[in-house]
């Protein structure tokens, strides 16, 4: 599982965010100040470091910079400076990332994912029984065979191998999609590109093992393998 270390000294903040990120499939770790999140690299992996630039004991931009020499793990900024300067300081000190609060935890969860796999470190291999998906070359094989889907049918199998252990509803399942349609994507479509899905990947699509439907919620993923 992904190791994430959170630091933020809004509890508020630290705590809705800290949900969030474990539904998404990380692991959470959170420390509120500077002299605590250094104890903490001293002491734990970590994959990759969520750093509030604001901090009640020193600011983030120390931490960034132990984390670089100590960690050699990505860092992404939370901040709520708007400013040009603590945007380049940070980026200058070799933060990979940063985003503006107030933000939308699923565009965090998509930059998390994005910096991890640039980094080499997030999940390029999925299997799932007889299912292997090969996200860093785009190819797709069941039972040894190679299969091809269109590329929305792709990114919806995406949007379930990147939430394992969630019901994802029809609506969450549109706003995931939606980018990576051409066309307009109503409820209507989403049913016909999950029958779709499932009429290449499943071995009986009638009684589906792999994307499974939760009645009266929405979809989830079956069990995976992981390499």
């Amino acid at each position: 599982m992904t190791q994430l270390l959170l630091v933020e000294d809004d509890r508020s903040i630290s705590e809705n965010l800290s949900l969030f990120l474990r539904s998404e499939g990380f692991d959470v770790t959170v420390a509120v100040g500077q002299a605590q999140a250094m104890d903490l690299l001293g002491s734990r992996r970590f994959d990759l470091a969520l750093v509030d630039i604001s901090l009640p004991d020193g600011n983030g931009f120390a931490v960034c910079a132990a984390v670089r020499a100590e960690a050699g793990i990505p860092v992404i900024f939370l901040t709520a400076s708007g400013d040009e300067y603590s945007v380049v300081t940070g980026l200058d000190m070799g933060a990979d990332d940063y985003i503006s609060k107030p933000f939308r935890p699923r565009e965090l969860v998509s930059r998390i994912r994005t910096v991890l796999r640039r980094a080499g470190k997030g999940q390029t291999l999925f299997r799932l029984r007889d299912l292997t998906v090969d996200t860093e070359r785009g190819q797709i094989y069941k039972s040894g065979q190679e299969i091809f889907l269109s590329a929305l049918e792709y990114r919806l199998l995406l949007v379930f191998l990147n939430h394992p252990r969630t019901i994802l509803s029809r609506s969450r399942l549109l706003e995931e999609i939606w980018d990576a349609a051409g066309d307009y994507v109503n409820d209507n479509t989403l049913t016909v590109y999950i029958k779709r899905l499932r009429d290449k990947i499943e071995d009986d699509p009638q009684h589906p093992a792999l994307i499974i439907t939760v009645r009266g919620l929405g979809y989830r993923l079956g069990e995976e393998e992981r390499p």
